[in-house]
């Protein structure tokens, strides 16, 4: 199946046509967006098993892992934002300081309006519903571009929904980049970008003609960093786990490793041990080990493979997209496995001799979307100090995009802008500053020719 591009004259119409629609104040009402957050989350139970089929399809990802990584999120985030939607909506009064009394201040919340939501592959579902999550709560429109190399789950997605929402509030177009690139030439109130770093310079390029806020939601290199101090076992467990998952296609995934020296091959063996436990010996016969996405995709990671030296793993299927769980000594800073996302299951593996040598390491290099230190609490208080991520995890990786009362994003090369519960609902809105003065009385002290101005002075 191949996904095929919507027409510019459609894409031009479902735009005006959401423009009208969000100009009629149809969306401002929070029980209409409830209703709304309703309607979807009513959708996902009805398009869960298609859903999942195509993620099969595309991915070969497994049920159980759809469900942890992408329905199962979906679901926690839309009864957050149903429960607490009124209360985030609500006008927030604030204090006041005497020099503009009788004045009193709120902030209200109003939505952006007409949102352009543009998803990647690695996690089709939860990155392009999630975000649309928080369009709806804060009362925006919004046109849904999913990625075509996932054309399976493209198409599904599609047919939910048309299926679910009119296309003068909510749309989803398919294409390619060209579709991208016309998309990005209009003018929206909001852009929220998920992919690599490269195409988010290009999307902040094309925004900047219109001055439209964007929100990016990149990668890059995420360190981690198992010290002396760590417990191996457990250390070895989590990390294979979040390098397993999804076959390492996860933007927050650990990309490499910086290992001290003194536990090096104690570490290394407890690895290797894990992979085998999660996947077995023959990663290639289970069920729950995603293959790679493309042949393209396959090529540059099969090109990594001799940026060092292979300790375990190595293994490959060009036929059937597979790459086996393979670590990587003896690599070079320089290398290019090291320079590049490597989004698959390659792990390199450096070596410290000292705490302050891995932060130094981490900090000459670009900000990542997230860090992970395994050791003493400490030591990883001290290493979160002293650098700058998206998140972080002490002893674990991935689990801190599971709780959705904490923000999700990135900062410097790895995005900008955060979301997941409240601050999805921010991220769509505006939040304006209402002042309200009474017409009873009118106190003259700011009028020409300022009498009593020593008053007024000590009064700011």
């Amino acid at each position: 199946m191949a996904v095929e591009n919507s027409s510019t004259e459609y894409i031009s119409q479902a735009i005006e046509s959401q423009r009208e629609y969000f100009r009629s104040g149809a969306t401002l009402d929070v029980k209409f967006r409830k209703e709304m957050l309703q309607r979807l989350l009513d959708a996902l139970h009805k398009w869960e098993k298609p859903l999942a089929e195509a993620l099969w399809h595309d991915l070969h990802k497994s049920y159980e892992e759809a469900y942890m990584t992408e329905f199962g999120i979906l679901y926690g985030e839309l009864k957050n934002h149903l429960k607490h939607l009124s209360s985030w909506a609500a006008p927030k009064k604030v204090g006041a300081p005497l020099r503009i009394f009788p004045s009193r201040s709120k902030i209200v919340s109003e939505p952006l309006g007409n949102t352009l939501i543009i998803a990647p592959w690695n996690y089709p579902v939860q990155l392009l519903i999630n975000p649309l999550i928080g369009a709806i709560s804060a009362g925006c429109t919004a046109i849904l571009k999913p990625s075509p190399y996932v054309p399976n789950v493209a198409h599904v997605l599609e047919q939910m929904i048309d299926d679910t929402f009119d296309d003068n509030y909510i749309a989803i177009i398919q294409g390619n980049r060209d579709i991208n690139r016309y998309l990005l030439e209009q003018r929206f109130d909001l852009i929220f970008f998920t992919g690599s770093p490269m195409l988010g310079r290009e999307v902040m390029t094309a925004a900047a003609k219109h001055l439209t806020p964007v929100v990016l939601e990149l990668g890059g290199k995420s360190p981690c960093i198992v010290d002396k101090e760590a417990n191996i076992k457990v250390a070895a467990k989590r990390i294979a786990w979040g390098k397993s998952l999804n076959a390492g296609q996860t933007c927050i995934a650990p990309d490499y490793l910086l290992v001290h020296e003194d536990i090096k091959e104690e570490f290394v063996e407890a690895l290797h041990k894990a992979f085998r436990s999660l996947l077995g010996r023959k990663p290639q016969k289970t069920k729950h080990f995603v293959r790679i996405v493309s042949d393209k995709a396959f090529d540059r990671l099969v090109g990594y493979l001799d940026n060092g030296a292979i300790r375990f793993g190595g293994g490959y299927d060009r036929e059937e997209r597979f790459i086996e769980p393979t670590l990587l000594e003896n690599v070079s800073p320089s290398a290019p496995v090291m320079q590049e996302e490597i989004f698959g299951p390659i792990f390199p593996l450096l070596t410290f001799s000292d705490t302050e040598d891995a932060i130094k390491f981490v900090t000459e290099r670009e900000k990542p979307l997230a860090l992970y230190y395994f050791g003493s609490t400490e030591k990883g208080e001290e290493v979160l100090h002293r650098t700058s991520s998206g998140g972080a995890c002490l002893n674990d990786v991935i689990m801190h995009i599971a709780n959705e009362n904490t923000p999700f994003g990135g900062v410097g090369n790895s995005g900008m802008g955060s979301y997941h519960g409240e601050e999805s609902f921010h991220t769509f809105s505006h939040r304006k500053s209402v002042l309200s003065t009474t017409t009873r009385w009118d106190i003259p002290f700011r009028y020409m020719p300022y009498r009593l101005f020593s008053l007024i002075k000590r009064l700011m």
